[in-house]
């Protein structure tokens, strides 16, 4: 009899487990966001190149991929303080991977591909879009967005800051 409560009991917790995983749907195989990232011409007497973290977290807030980083020095990792607490000084591995180097005023384009940082394709739900940019001599923007990743595209726009143009993300998901 102990033996038979004892299966139950397991069952009982197990099964609200086992069911979420049987019901977790990934995003479309083909399902990418663009993102346009401008970084505007500002003029100063001192200009530095700014700091530039993108990454994208799921609903518990756990990182889930980081898109760009832009940086010139490991030692300036630190000022990109939001993304830096998160992801920077737990993975060097990641950080070593997506580093590249700082860029000047301009527009960019990217693409996520909808991975996560092991390579997996992210279930449907709920997530939060990042941008932290931090320039020497200058300001600090930190903007979000909420995004909802299913089956249905979509187009955000985060607006200008002091050290960036207009954000513009587009999911497409077909």
């Amino acid at each position: 009899m102990k033996k038979l409560s004892l299966v139950l009991f397991c069952l009982c917790f197990a099964l609200p487990t086992t069911a979420k995983i049987l019901s977790a749907k990934s995003i479309p195989a083909n399902a990418k966001m663009d993102v346009e990232l401008i970084i505007p011409t500002i003029e100063t007497s001192i200009y530095a190149r700014p700091y530039v973290a993108v990454w994208i977290e799921d609903a518990q807030r756990k990182p889930v991929r980081t898109l760009q980083l832009w940086v010139g020095k490991d030692e300036w990792l630190k000022d990109i303080r939001s993304w830096w607490r998160k992801v920077g000084r737990y993975d060097r591995v990641l950080v070593d991977a997506v580093t590249s180097a700082t860029r000047p005023a301009g527009k960019y384009r990217f693409s996520w591909d909808g991975l996560d940082h092991d390579g997996h394709r992210v279930e449907q739900g709920d997530y939060t879009f990042y941008v932290e940019v931090v320039r020497e001599h200058g300001g600090r923007n930190y903007l979000r967005q909420k995004l909802t990743l299913a089956e249905e595209s979509f187009t955000h726009e985060l607006a200008a800051t002091e050290e960036t143009g207009v954000i513009r993300l587009q999911y497409h998901s077909k």
